[in-house]
């Protein structure tokens, strides 16, 4: 039987090769949103899956620098800002070089480190983390929504509409789960019986 550490990064391994397989990349760049909210998040997905092989001798050297999960957070967040660039996104699509360090810095600068930072974050700086992301994605749908001019010249203006309201969707969906979350805590299945 293999442990369930190979098995999540043999997983993460064969999701990565998928997203690299023709036609699965022209599908994912055929629009922004996707290629936004689906191929990116995959591929951070595969890096999240195969961190959890990294060797134990790796992981406590990593954590001397990483104290808190706080250099990780600053990595992943400013690969994401990269990635979340009008400018890039076309790159990706019109030149294999940055298809290829998309493929490459997602997983091991957004997915990897978020796995091996997230255990280490306090309460504070995961507040942070979150409230970061929620912030994010307001600010990026209103950039997308706001703007009178195709930002990325591969992608339809209207694509452009579509993916600043599913970010300020998002935005919104985090912000409910945050709130409920401060407000009420974890639900409890016991407390539901009666």
């Amino acid at each position: 039987m293999i442990p369930s550490g190979r098995a999540f990064a043999l997983g993460g391994a064969a999701l990565w090769l998928a997203l690299m397989v023709p036609p699965v990349p022209q599908i994912l760049q055929a629009t922004m949103t996707r290629q936004m909210l689906a191929q990116i998040p995959l591929l951070a997905a595969a890096g999240w899956l195969v961190s959890h092989v990294v060797p134990r001798r790796l992981e406590e050297l990593l954590a001397r620098w990483n104290g808190e999960g706080i250099a990780g957070l600053l990595l992943l967040t400013a690969t994401s800002a990269v990635w979340m660039l009008p400018r890039m996104m076309d790159a990706s699509v019109d030149d294999w070089r940055f298809a290829l360090a998309k493929f490459a810095s997602v997983p091991l600068l957004i997915g990897a480190p978020l796995a091996l930072s997230w255990p280490r974050m306090g309460f504070v700086v995961r507040g942070v983390f979150l409230l970061e992301t929620i912030a994010t994605a307001f600010r990026m749908g209103w950039l997308y929504i706001a703007s009178p001019e195709r930002l990325c010249t591969n992608y339809l203006w209207n694509d452009q509409q579509r993916l600043g309201q599913c970010l300020i969707a998002i935005g919104v969906a985090l912000s409910l789960v945050v709130t409920w979350k401060v407000i009420w805590g974890r639900v409890r299945v016991e407390s539901l019986r009666p």
